[in-house]
C-alpha cells in the first residue's frame, strides 16, 4: 500500500477500544485531471480500486455504515472498502459530503473565485475571507460534526464517510486551529482522519497526531 499515507496504518493501532470510530476520508486514487479544476466525472483508476480494497481490509473493525458524496469516485471508494472488508452494505449517499453541501451554499456566487484560485488557494483564503454564498468554517464544521455524530455506529465499529479534498482540508485544519493551508497540508487521495466522540469533545487522529476539541462552540452545550 505504498500510495497510502504512511501515518494511516499506524493510526489504526492507536484507536481506542469501546468507542464508535468514524473515518472521514478523501476518495481513492482517481484518473489525472487535464484541467486545473478537477471534473466530478473522473473515475477511480484500477490502482485506486485496489488500494481502497486493501485499506478496507486493513482496518479490521466491523463496518457499521458507509456514507458518500454523490460523486461516483467516492461511492466506488466506499464499495471497494466494503469489498476489502468482506462486508455487504448499501452506500448512503448524502449531499453534505460534496459541494454545494456543507460549506458552499450557492455555487454561482463563489464559482468564479474557485476557478481563478484553484482548490488549495481557495480553501486557504477561506480561512481568512468571508464570501457570499459560503458558510463560515465554523458553520460548515458544525454541519459536518452534527452529521458525523448522528451517524455513529455501535461501540467497536467503524463508520466511513467518503468525501473530497476540499471538504476534508477545511474541516480538519479548522478543528486544529490553523489559519492557513498549503500543498504540504493537502489530503492525499484516500487519506482521512479517524474521529470519535465523548459527551463534550471530539477526538481525532490526523497524520499520526492525536487532537481534541470541545464540541460546545459547534453543537451547543
Amino acid at each position: 500500500m505504498k500510495k497510502l499515507h504512511p501515518n494511516l496504518l499506524d493510526s489504526v493501532s492507536r484507536l481506542p477500544k469501546g468507542k464508535s470510530i468514524t473515518l472521514f476520508t478523501r476518495h481513492s486514487i482517481r484518473e489525472l485531471a487535464t484541467d486545473a479544476i478537477v471534473s466530478y466525472k473522473l473515475p477511480l483508476t484500477e490502482e485506486g480500486v485496489r488500494l481502497a480494497k486493501l485499506w478496507g481490509g486493513a482496518i479490521e473493525l466491523p463496518i457499521a455504515g458507509v456514507y458518500s458524496s454523490p460523486i461516483h469516485r467516492c461511492i466506488d471508494t466506499g464499495k471497494a472498502m466494503l469489498e476489502g472488508a468482506n462486508q455487504a452494505l448499501d452506500i448512503k449517499v448524502t449531499p453534505l459530503l460534496t459541494e454545494p453541501g456543507c460549506y458552499v451554499k450557492n455555487m454561482s456566487k463563489v464559482g468564479k473565485q474557485f476557478l481563478e484560485l484553484g482548490p488549495v488557494s481557495f480553501i486557504d483564503q477561506h480561512f481568512n475571507t468571508s464570501w457570499e454564498g459560503m458558510l463560515s468554517l465554523e458553520e460548515g464544521c458544525a454541519v459536518l460534526l452534527k452529521h458525523l455524530l448522528e451517524s455513529q455506529g455501535a461501540a467497536n465499529t467503524l463508520t466511513i464517510h467518503v468525501t473530497h479534498d476540499t471538504i476534508v482540508a477545511p474541516f480538519i485544519y479548522h478543528l486544529m486551529g490553523c489559519d492557513h493551508v498549503n500543498k504540504d497540508d493537502w489530503p492525499w487521495m484516500l487519506e482521512g482522519a479517524f474521529l470519535w466522540f465523548d459527551d463534550k469533545k471530539v477526538h481525532w487522529i490526523w497524520r499520526g497526531e492525536l487532537h481534541s476539541k470541545d464540541l460546545a462552540p459547534y453543537l451547543g452545550s
